[in-house]
């Protein structure tokens, strides 16, 4: 006796299924990712004419943060030293390069300086913890609600939860940062118009 073929409207159904459980699988993985994220919060005027850029850490599911993590923003730009602020038990610090987690690769300027906070307390901080304000001032005024530049940042915290607890993890990631002073402006554009001539004299 010969076996009947398949119905059609099953193997869809059976492949809608399987594309389905695929589906609800990844977004599964993508809500159980642990991350620090830093998000910018504002950019207030002082009485002083200067502008305080802050941001705020989001310690999301399955991570805490150790003495150690740190996350950095790169290519901030020019602040005024001195001015930084943060919570306690964290200390501050700028270069021009990194540091930057083991594994990731955000772009990193050489010409533009970073921003890092590092933790240096003893006590663990919990997953789902929101911190801040992490912040430098600006000179001048920048009067912006929604900043226009994107840099990079990059952040090492700790896992908290199941086989691998204990180990480091970390995740980069897109926040925005000043637009640049005129002084920066006025030399990017001569760049561009240094280019610009190189390329007709090369192309004559």
């Amino acid at each position: 006796m010969r076996a009947s073929a398949p119905d059609p409207g099953d193997l869809r159904a059976v492949i809608s299924k399987k594309i389905a459980c695929l589906f609800i699988g990844m977004v599964a993985a993508l809500a159980v990712r642990a991350d620090v994220i830093p998000s910018f919060v504002s950019a207030t005027a002082t009485s002083g004419g200067n502008t305080v850029w802050s941001y705020q850490i989001d310690i999301t599911s399955d991570q805490q943060v150790t003495t150690g993590d740190f996350f950095t923003i790169h290519d901030f730009g020019n602040f005024i030293p001195g001015t930084n602020m943060q919570p306690t038990n964290w200390s501050f610090s700028s270069l021009l390069v990194g540091p930057t987690p083991s594994g990731v690769h955000p772009a990193d300027d050489p010409n533009i300086p970073n921003l890092t906070w590092t933790y240096t307390g003893s006590a663990t901080i919990p997953t789902n913890t929101t911190l801040g304000p992490f912040s430098v001032t600006l000179a001048g005024t920048q009067f912006v609600s929604a900043p226009v530049r994107q840099a990079f940042f990059s952040a090492q915290a700790t896992r908290s939860n199941g086989p691998n607890a204990g180990t480091k993890v970390n995740n980069v990631g897109q926040v925005p940062v000043p637009i640049p002073e005129p002084s920066s402006l006025a030399l990017l554009v001569l760049a561009g118009l240094s280019g610009l001539a190189f390329y007709r004299r090369s192309r004559s």
